[in-house]
């Protein structure tokens, strides 16, 4: 569908496919790998009908073993491919965490730079879909925690797309989470060539009282509470995170520094979650000074994600949530005194 010149409108997934059919004919060495993701074209439909115009030998099917796809992309990269492999599910990423954890992470800098690992790791993570707790878990923190891997999470059909296009063209290991939830969801894409630069933060959503900052679907969830605080006179800024490593510390810091307060949210457990990480970036930096109360974090449960779908639901972030949030910061800013 077209909505005004160079612009579509495309699907996430849909988004995803056409970043790797443009970068597989832009650069020969650019291949995909994974389960299932020639003639099925994988768990979530992504790879659909890429095997009929590259071939089975840029469109590979592999053995059901993360740790052989996440290792022999490894191998592949450091010898000048630019592999992007496919891991059905990002709970599975610990069966293949010592190649991506413990190699490529690790090689370009073991080599002093002689070495240069220029792969993608994409992989769907999330609750949402009844898929149980070996299947829906979100696990962007423990790959955030590695020096040497970018972690990535886009929160629009664009951002998917130009993200990863970036993401090949990295020289590094880059883990590319894709929430199952967003698959579906819809958004403008242009038809011209673009990327969208690696380490820099989006703001969604202008507002002077409160920051939310969030990643992935957790950003969709932000904006529609928005939409409800501002029928009652809150005005929340949005950041959608979209890199989580590097992680762009400047327009948090800015956007805290003009509202005072911030709310962080992710679906990952809130127990040693990112927010934590951000929060202490808050604190550390000159926002500090300006805060009118404490920041608030949300996170999912301590718990594995149950089957249960309202036991799933409440066992993670909902926009209810992220509306209760802000309005208690508010409400402990009014008791302080805090006019602003």
């Amino acid at each position: 569908m077209r909505n005004g010149e160079g612009m579509r409108e495309l699907t996430y997934a849909q988004a995803i496919r056409e970043a790797l059919a443009e970068e597989m004919r832009r650069d020969d060495s650019v291949f995909i790998m994974g389960e299932d993701i020639g003639v099925y074209g994988g768990a979530f439909g992504v790879t659909l009908d890429l095997v009929h115009e590259f071939g089975p030998d840029k469109v590979m099917d592999t053995p059901l073993s993360e740790a052989a796809i996440i290792g022999a992309a490894t191998g592949a990269a450091v010898l000048g491919m630019r592999p992007v492999a496919e891991v059905q599910f990002s709970d599975f990423l610990t069966i293949g965490a010592d190649q991506l954890v413990n190699q490529a992470a690790k090689m370009r800098y073991m080599f002093g730079g002689k070495a240069k690992v220029p792969m993608v790791v994409r992989t769907p993570l999330g609750s949402g879909t009844g898929a149980a707790a070996q299947h829906s878990q979100s696990l962007e923190t423990w790959f955030m925690h590695i020096p040497g891997l970018k972690v990535l999470a886009p929160a629009t059909p664009y951002d998917a797309k130009g993200l990863l296009k970036s993401a090949i063209r990295d020289d590094n290991p880059v883990v590319f989470f894709e929430h199952k939830l967003l698959y579906r969801t819809k958004g403008h894409v242009p038809a011209e060539e673009y990327t969208v630069p690696i380490g820099k933060a989006a703001v969604r959503r202008e507002g002077r009282d409160v920051t939310v900052i969030a990643s992935s679907v957790m950003v969709l969830r932000s904006l529609a509470a928005a939409e409800t605080l501002a029928a009652e006179g809150i005005d929340v800024e949005v950041i959608d995170l979209r890199s989580l490593r590097p992680l762009d510390t400047e327009t948090i810091v800015n956007s805290v520094v003009e509202t005072g307060r911030a709310v962080v949210v992710h679906e990952a457990n809130r127990f040693a979650g990112f927010g934590g990480e951000i929060a202490a970036t808050i604190v550390e930096s000159e926002a500090f000074d300006f805060l009118d109360a404490p920041i608030v974090r949300l996170g999912g449960k301590d718990v594995p994600i149950p089957y249960n779908p309202v036991l799933e639901r409440a066992a993670v972030p909902q926009e209810e949530d992220i509306v209760a949030a802000c309005r208690r910061l508010m409400q402990e800013s009014r008791r302080s005194g805090v006019r602003r």
